[in-house]
């Protein structure tokens, strides 16, 4: 299994779809219209149904229950995105393969003097034995996202065989979940039917998520007054500076830099500015909605505070808020999607690494709307860096995990 799930994870690679920030239509990049028709016909392949590709490039999916199982099995989906994450490095991914890992350092570009040097990347030594995944030094790997792609494809391919019993089983791949959960948010859900979800968008094995930030983001504007050196006095009102006033009303301690855990914080993201408009963009993140609130409370405190020194400036504040807290959506009626989860590793003998993540997946936009989707592993390690690997036995659980959900999710009503 692990060559075929090489393979396919190979090919999806090789199709760039590197996401655009800068872009305002979803999706942000011509790559993920060609990483979705090349998944629509796989699907179509293996005689799914109800296949759709959205205007916004949401691909959307079904593959019917067998025959003889009940019609009151919960239906269940799976979530992967199309785009891999842009970081300043080649859009373009050549992997290579290192078969049974000795434990040394491996030389990912040697013109570049580029390695995975265990001595920086310790975690690299628990896969001594393993054939790993790794970049070429000059770009991610593309785990985050196209191994989850490779697991559930690879499971659909299996199921399709027709040896297995199983429930309806929607997918749902999206773009641009690297830039803000965009496709996430414009996948139709009357298309993705299902009584809960997974995404399976963590890194090393037995990572589960079903905790994770509540995010907006901010923007304040600021117009100034221009005028003359000569003539300033009085006259001027200096923007740039009218924003650092407002940056120094926040605590630096509640920074990215300087919390961990279920802290939360807000980050001062850009600040950018000239004569005559200065803005700061930020970054709200807390764990618990009621911090969150007040986080986003402060800042319209700290923006009218501003408003009082400077009253001559023009003061513009938008709050938006991003996505929300996975664990808010859960309730007793849910609560199945997660104690699959622990199930299906305890049946195949992995160790659960619960984890409050500081940052949010496609399904916390999904939760949010009543659709409880938890996360849980890829195997990939080092995400959005030269130095992200993929352990193929790790992937592996990664594919075995979700037909185990899915036969858990099956015998749900017999248990």
């Amino acid at each position: 299994m692990k060559d075929q799930l090489l393979t396919r994870f190979l090919r999806y690679v090789a199709i760039p779809s590197q996401s655009d920030a800068r872009a305002t239509q979803v999706p942000s990049s011509k790559g993920q219209w060609d990483m979705a028709r090349h998944l629509q016909q796989e699907l179509e392949a293996l005689g799914c149904t109800e296949i759709h590709l959205s205007e916004h490039c949401c691909l959307t999916a079904k593959l019917p229950r067998t025959e003889g199982v009940s019609p009151d099995t919960p239906a269940v989906g799976f979530c992967a995105h199309l785009d891999t994450v842009d970081v300043n490095l080649s859009p373009e991914i050549h992997p290579q393969v290192v078969r049974h890992y000795d434990g040394g350092v491996i030389t990912l570009n040697a013109d570049k003097q580029v390695f995975l040097d265990p001595a920086e990347h310790p975690e690299v030594l628990a896969y001594q034995g393993d054939d790993i995944v790794v970049t070429d030094g000059t770009s991610v790997l593309g785990a985050d996202d196209k191994a989850a792609l490779t697991a559930i494809m690879e499971a659909l391919t299996t199921l399709a065989k027709g040896d297995t019993p199983h429930g309806d089983i929607y997918v749902a791949f999206v773009p641009d979940e690297e830039i803000g959960l965009r496709g996430s948010k414009a996948l139709e859900l009357d298309r993705f039917p299902v009584a809960y979800a997974y995404t399976l968008d963590s890194c090393e094995i037995g990572e589960v998520v079903y905790e994770t930030f509540n995010a907006g983001s901010g923007l304040l504007t600021v117009h100034g007054v221009s005028a003359h050196p000569m003539s300033a006095k009085g006259v001027l009102v200096n923007p740039i500076l009218v924003a650092v006033d407002f940056i120094t009303m926040f605590n630096r301690l509640e920074t990215p830099e300087n919390t961990d855990g279920t802290d939360g914080y807000v980050w001062m993201e850009g600040i950018s500015g000239n004569a005559g408009t200065a803005t700061v963009t930020m970054n709200i993140r807390d764990h618990h909605r009621d911090r969150y609130e007040q986080r986003k409370d402060y800042i319209r405190q700290a923006t009218e505070l501003l408003r009082k020194r400077h009253p001559r400036a023009k003061i513009e504040l938008e709050l938006t808020d991003v996505y929300a807290n996975i664990k808010d959506a859960v309730t007793d009626d849910n609560h199945a999607a997660i104690d699959h989860v622990y199930e299906a590793m305890k049946r195949l003998g992995i160790t659960p690494k619960t984890m409050s993540m500081r940052g949010g997946t496609d399904g916390s936009y999904l939760s949010s709307q009543g659709l409880l989707t938890p996360n849980f592993f890829t195997g990939g390690h080092n995400f959005h860096s030269v130095c992200e690997f993929l352990p193929l036995g790790s992937l592996e659980k990664a594919y075995e995990m979700v037909l185990t959900v899915i036969e858990l999710v099956r015998d749900e009503k017999k248990q």
